[in-house]
């Protein structure tokens, strides 16, 4: 290996440990208009006034890889495992941004042959994606707030639910094994750039969408389901990004991704999340973080579905089970446990309204009387 790609690697590990320094250490404060004032004029003067044989080292198509998607994956990834639910909405809208730009924008460098304009086009991309979740800008917050939330939110969701229609009626079509092989014959003949863009658009602009709309409500689950799938699929670009060179012109290849792009994509597979909690996951450590917030999500839910007594001895029982050793938490002890310490909560019975007797009474279980004894709850 010469010593100009050795150069570019330190460059770009070194831009990327910027990134994630200024992230973690830089309180949030995307409102204040100097701090985008003050970025873009840095960026700018960086861009026009540093010479074009450092420029071409600091930023090449590593370091967009870098700042673009390598670090958003990862933080994606943790904003997933971690119990705090708002930087699934930050990073869903990073995504819905960057995400996008970075697959449509990938083949600009390779069509730019001027060593300037190259260079001039991947540091415009560096600042660009950067400039989306530096904590002084938060510029993906600001363009969803006064861009996508007013404008594309409300005309975006009557689509989306018309496309997860086509997909599902696409999906059903697509069981039928003489309409997939026509299909595939149809995609086989196209030519290789249109198949790279066909294969980009089936795995992001449904995505999009239901991002868009996702991110509009109140409800986090869909945030975690399409962030979950960003993550991975930005994996899976980067993976199509790096093999189609030598492995493009092999029939099938992008069939084989788009393949995997609906497995990652439809709810009815979760595919996503599959990948995410077997690979993802353990290759960024964060194994315990993610049991903490599925701990959490399970104690919502608990006391979503059961009343406060009941949820109160599950839990405790849940409790005494984690408290002891492995040796002595034996299932089917705990659960004769449980079942013994729910036998013995009583809850009022509801009063049954009083029916009319058409002799001439008012009955309610043959007394007039709603019952007032209690009963087991199991």
């Amino acid at each position: 290996m010469s010593a100009d790609p050795w150069i570019t690697l330190a460059c770009s590990i070194g831009i990327l440990a910027a990134v994630a320094l200024s992230y973690k250490s830089l309180e949030p404060n995307p409102y204040d208009w100097k701090h985008h004032a003050i970025y873009w004029i840095i960026a700018i003067l960086l861009i026009v006034l540093l010479p074009a044989s450092i420029s071409s080292y600091v930023f090449s198509s590593l370091t967009v890889t870098f700042v673009g998607a390598v670090y958003p994956v990862y933080r994606a990834t943790k904003a997933v495992c971690t119990p705090d639910e708002n930087d699934d909405k930050e990073w869903l809208q990073y995504w819905m941004l960057g995400g996008v730009l970075f697959c449509f924008t990938t083949w600009v460098d390779d069509v730019i042959s001027a060593d300037k304009a190259n260079s001039i086009w991947l540091s415009t991309l560096t600042f660009s994606f950067f400039w989306l979740y530096f904590p002084k800008t938060r510029g993906a917050l600001i363009v969803y707030e006064n861009i996508t939330e007013p404008f594309l939110g409300p005309r975006l969701k009557p689509l989306q639910r018309k496309m997860s229609n086509f997909i599902t009626y696409l999906y059903q079509t697509m069981a039928n094994a003489v309409h997939l092989y026509l299909l595939w014959i149809i995609f086989m003949f196209l030519p290789a750039g249109l198949k790279r863009t066909v294969t980009i658009l089936v795995g992001t602009v449904y995505p999009f969408v239901c991002s868009v709309t996702a991110a509009a409500t109140e409800d986090v689950e869909d945030d975690t389901f399409w962030l979950t799938y960003w993550s991975v699929y930005g994996c899976l670009f980067l993976i199509m990004d790096l093999l189609e060179t030598w492995m493009g012109w092999i029939p099938g290849f992008y069939t084989l991704i788009i393949f995997s792009t609906v497995y990652l994509m439809l709810p009815m597979f979760r595919g996503a999340d599959k990948v995410f909690r077997k690979i993802l996951v353990p290759l960024a450590g964060l194994q315990e973080l993610l049991m903490l917030r599925d701990s959490i999500q399970i104690k919502k839910q608990m006391l979503k579905d059961l009343d406060p007594e009941r949820a109160k001895i599950v839990r405790k029982s849940i409790a005494k089970f984690f408290d002891n050793d492995d040796d002595d938490a034996d299932p089917a002890v705990m659960k004769t446990e449980l079942m013994q310490t729910w036998s013995t909560v009583k809850i009022p019975k509801m009063s049954m309204p009083s029916i009319k007797n058409p002799f001439g009474s008012s009955t309610s279980n043959d007394t007039g009387v709603g019952p007032t004894e209690t009963t087991n709850l199991v």
